[in-house]
């Protein structure tokens, strides 16, 4: 299939309450309201296709972007790829799933990760933390850099409350990663949690923000610390 044949039947799936629903959440047009779980039909059908994924991406449509995320072949992208991905997420969804999804799972996660957290932009932060969450929640431990994940897991201490609104988001959510994921780590995790506190961010409609420290608990008590999965997507 070409990006132009499935943009034709992502705009006959589209839905205008979902569309509704995704746009409080910061979706901007143009838009189609696609559900996930049409995309997922489609993504059984193309497998992965690296050409068609950055058709569909410089669509600029974001239920076409967020399909490029599912069926890329994540070995293929290259850095340029997923610099141009990152520049150019419109949506905070975008930014916070699709690009760090296939950055994490390509082979260069890490490096882009680590310097995307460093941008003043709001949305390339927030995709290199997002990035780095989902690299430790899919790596074995032996290919993670403990010591460096040690000194972002501090930094979040430091820093956490000084970020914008969806980095502090996303931070929050690197500490619960490495503490659920890195069993050698979890330790040190609750610790920066403890030292973070309540983490203040404005999320859309009954939303809730995690406690870090409470939810790497929940995954202790029930057995599961270190228990990494299959993929980042989803």
């Amino acid at each position: 299939m070409t990006a132009k044949e499935i943009v034709a039947e992502l705009k006959s799936l589209g839905n205008d309450g979902y569309k509704k629903v995704i746009m409080t959440h910061g979706v901007k047009e143009p838009v189609y309201g696609v559900k996930i779980e049409y995309m997922k039909e489609i993504q059984k059908r193309v497998k992965r296709d690296y050409q068609l994924a950055l058709d569909l991406f410089d669509t600029g449509i974001y239920d076409a972007m967020y399909l490029a995320g599912l069926v890329a072949d994540d070995a293929k992208m290259t850095k340029k790829d997923l610099q141009r991905w990152v520049d150019n997420a419109k949506s905070p969804a975008i930014a916070q799933f699709t690009v760090p999804w296939v950055a994490a799972e390509s082979p260069h996660g890490w490096e882009l990760g680590l310097k995307w957290i460093e941008s003043k932009k709001e949305d390339i932060a927030v995709a290199g933390w997002a990035t780095l969450a989902s690299l430790v929640a899919i790596k074995d431990d032996a290919e993670l850099d403990l010591d460096e994940l040690k000194r972002l897991l501090d930094r979040v201490a430091r820093s956490i409350h000084e970020q914008p609104n969806c980095v502090r988001y996303v931070m929050n959510s690197f500490v619960i990663a490495v503490g659920s994921y890195v069993k050698s780590l979890t330790a040190h995790a609750l610790k920066s949690a403890a030292k973070i506190g309540t983490v203040s961010v404005k999320l859309p409609g009954s939303c809730k923000l995690p406690s870090a420290a409470e939810y790497i608990k929940k995954v202790q008590a029930r057995g599961a610390i270190g228990k990494k999965r299959r993929t980042a997507k989803c």
